[in-house]
């Protein structure tokens, strides 16, 4: 007899949309069985993460894999504006947590004595029997050490190239009989053979010395002993070149994110052996355009989860993770509402434990502290091959390997350097298959394209010699199309600059203003005790889905100005930046301006199979970027506002790929506050980082459109 239990749980679920959904059966009898469906919203079916302890499945033929922290508290819970908003039952979370593992537990023994497991426990078995894992503590010019750990495939048989990866977030598992899985960017690397090596950046983990966030290059002309992790990845590749055997002379690297910018400094100086770099994801320039500012707009929210969670200060080395930072409440928006402006941080929370945070409080314009941070400056020496990979709705580093593609271009003319640019958020290039992203639909798995037709045959070709690499200059992933395309430049060179421009009534068309209209001009009110919220979702990070979320929730303020095209009478492609050149003025002395180029789908659009959202009239951010006034002129010399005077901004928007399909219309979103994706501007000219409460004044926002001061977007349209 079986006996079945079942239930679906709405997790998480704000103003009718639903977030996270849990579909739980039970089939009790002579064998326990599971099943589960979880469905988070643009997020891999395999694996994810939720801004909270993560819960992370894995499902294959006869075996069910499962790993939980802290989740329990969710059962039995209907219907929740928060996750911990409840305290439950303690039986019915035994019972809950009881049957998961006897179910794990017998499944597990079913798949052992099948000798059968999942796909990623059948390669780890590979992964065992094909490698050797060896630790080192190795020495860098300063005598500093630097943990690394090495995996070296156990046939001895040939020769093979070093691929090395370098990151300040740990290169564990930290024990000898356990192995990372896969060992290479994909599990195509660990079954063709490569030398494998990780390790802990300076101060990170079981690595010795100081750990400085972004740390710059040192100061020319360089020292025996001076180092940054220019020199420390030149170390490190010596040092392997000298102590592991069996390679063939040849060193790759790569790495996301931070990883991605560890690979940057490597490309800058290389050692001689190093013949290939992929730097993904690689933040340029933390004021600029990634990881903690835009524009000089301070990444609140993001910079205190990261810093909290990466960069505060250590005793000694260690093998584990501190505790995530505990917020309270599931509204970052009330969080950081709460906590005024950024310097209250410290005090309310840090301690001075998080030195990089004081550090950016004291450095509010763009001063020597932020430009030897910056990248960009050192890429002119360059002349080895490089694969640059972004995502188009990455929310952390899109600027950063944009630029890095572009400056590389420009300084070192005639080197390899490959761009290609997905449909992905953050990293999700490896960790997801990339056929959706939140409600969006992307029709293929463009992630498995990438892996296999690009970052496996370009590797393979630069440290083995290999055929199947034919170096191309851009492959971008043109949205709505759904398909790849290469270009042998990029932006295309055929592409028209067009403009689309402000109109009457909440309008927008290619055609100018006529000077017909008496009062060509939109104002609202800016409020910063109750700023726009940057996402309809409630949580307390920053998270991945907010630059493709529908926008029906801010079109509907009262603060943001909405324009609306016609529906169009055929596709439109825009390809390469696009810029915002919007007349304005505020009854301030400081402001912030936020532009948003939108999709708006028809009101007959199909439903979504990844999300339970109405498609009809569904407004997809597209792309989207904020000016704090101030810096209109100058990231270095800030400027006053002047109230009531008409003053241009002109904002980048970035890159963008996009087909605006028949029907369709394009859409423009304006308004003054993005919270608390990015701190609150007190619209009055103090320092950001130390406004008192009596700054933040309610201003008056105006938008120009007339023929004098004709507000627009530039979008580069692709021709028929």
């Amino acid at each position: 007899m079986k006996v079945g239990l079942g239930r679906t749980y709405v997790l998480f679920r704000r103003w009718e949309r639903t977030y996270f959904r849990l579909d739980v059966t039970f089939i009790i009898g002579n064998e326990y069985e599971v099943k589960l469906v979880l469905r988070i919203m643009g997020a891999p079916r395999r694996s994810f993460y939720v801004g909270l302890p993560a819960l992370r499945t894995g499902v294959a033929a006869q075996k069910f894999h499962l790993s939980i922290r802290a989740m329990f508290l969710i059962f039995h819970t209907e219907r929740i504006n928060t996750m911990w908003a409840r305290r439950l039952p303690f039986y019915r979370v035994a019972i809950a947590t009881g049957l998961f593992f006897v179910a794990c537990e017998s499944q597990s023994d079913v798949s052992t004595a099948n000798g059968m497991g999942s796909p990623e426990d059948q390669h780890l078995a590979y992964l065992r029997d094909a490698y050797d894992k060896t630790e080192d503590m190795v020495t860098m010019r300063d005598g500093v050490k630097l943990y690394t750990i090495v995996y070296t495939p156990k046939d001895r048989s040939r020769t093979y190239p070093i691929l090395l990866f370098r990151t300040p977030y740990s290169i564990g598992p930290y024990e000898l009989s356990e192995y990372r899985n896969p060992l290479g960017p994909t599990t195509e690397f660990d079954r063709e053979g490569y030398i494998f090596a990780f390790q802990d950046v300076r101060g990170q983990f079981r690595s010795e010395g100081e750990f400085e966030v972004i740390r710059p290059l040192a100061s020319e002309p360089k020292g025996p002993m001076d180092t940054d992790e220019s020199t420390d990845n030149y170390d490190a590749i010596e040092w392997l070149l000298a102590n592991v055997e069996n390679h063939n002379g040849r060193v790759g690297q790569w790495g996301i994110s931070y990883a991605g910018w560890q690979t940057l400094m490597g490309m800058i100086d290389r050692h001689p052996a190093l013949v290939a770099s992929s730097p993904q994801a690689s933040p340029s320039d933390m004021f600029i355009g990634d990881d903690w500012h835009h524009n000089g707009a301070f990444r609140i929210m993001y910079a205190f989860s990261w810093l909290s969670g990466n960069a505060r200060r250590r005793d000694a080395p260690t093998d584990t993770r501190g505790d995530r930072f505990n917020y309270g409440t599931s509204s970052g928006y009330d969080f950081f509402l709460e906590a005024g402006s950024a310097a209250n941080i410290n005090d309310l929370y840090f301690h001075d434990e998080v030195p990089a945070w004081n550090d950016f409080m004291e450095h509010p314009n763009y001063d020597d502290y932020w430009q030897r941070q910056n990248a960009l400056r050192f890429l002119d020496g360059i002349d080895h091959p490089i694969l640059n990979v972004a995502g188009w709705f990455d929310t952390e580093d899109f600027y950063g390997p944009m630029s890095i593609y572009r400056t590389i271009e420009a300084e070192n003319p005639g080197i390899e350097n490959t761009l290609v640019v997905g449909p992905w958020l953050h990293g999700g290039w490896r960790r997801m298959d990339g056929n959706f992203l939140g409600c969006i639909d992307f029709a293929t798995k463009t992630s498995h394209y990438f892996q296999q037709a690009i970052q496996f045959p370009f590797f393979e070709h630069h440290l083995k010699g290999s055929d199947g690499w034919g170096a191309q200059e851009a492959v971008v992933f043109l949205t709505g199309e759904n398909e790849w395309k290469s270009y042998d430049v990029w932006p295309p060179s055929n592409i028209e600059s067009t403009r689309i421009y402000l109109g009457p009534n909440g309008t927008l068309s290619f055609g100018s203003p006529t000077g017909s209209e008496v009062a060509p001009v939109d104002s609202y009110i800016s409020d910063p005790g109750a700023p726009v919220p940057f996402s309809a979702e409630e949580r307390t990070t920053l998270g991945h889905l907010w630059k493709v979320e529908d926008q029906r929730f801010a079109s509907s303020r009262s603060d943001v100005l909405v324009y609306r095209s016609e529906p169009l009478e055929e596709d439109l492609t825009i390809a390469g930046s696009i810029l915002a050149e919007i007349f304005v003025s505020t009854s301030g002395t400081d402001s912030d301006w936020i532009v948003k180029l939108i999709d708006e789908y028809p009101v007959n659009a199909e439903p979504s199979e990844y999300c339970d959202v109405p498609m009809g009239g569904f407004q997809m951010h597209l792309a989207g970027e904020i000016m704090r006034g101030r810096f209109r002129n100058s990231f270095e010399d800030p400027e006053a506002m002047v109230p009531g005077q008409i003053t241009e901004i002109d904002i980048d928007l970035r890159d963008r790929f996009h087909t605006f399909k028949a029907g369709h219309r394009i859409m423009v979103q304006i308004q003054s506050s993005w919270f608390p994706a990015y701190d609150r501007n007190p619209q009055t000219f103090v320092d950001t980082y130390h406004a008192a409460a009596g700054d933040y004044q309610v201003a008056t926002q105006s938008v120009y459109r007339s023929v004098e001061y004709p507000s627009h977007l530039v979008l580069g349209v692709l021709p028929d």
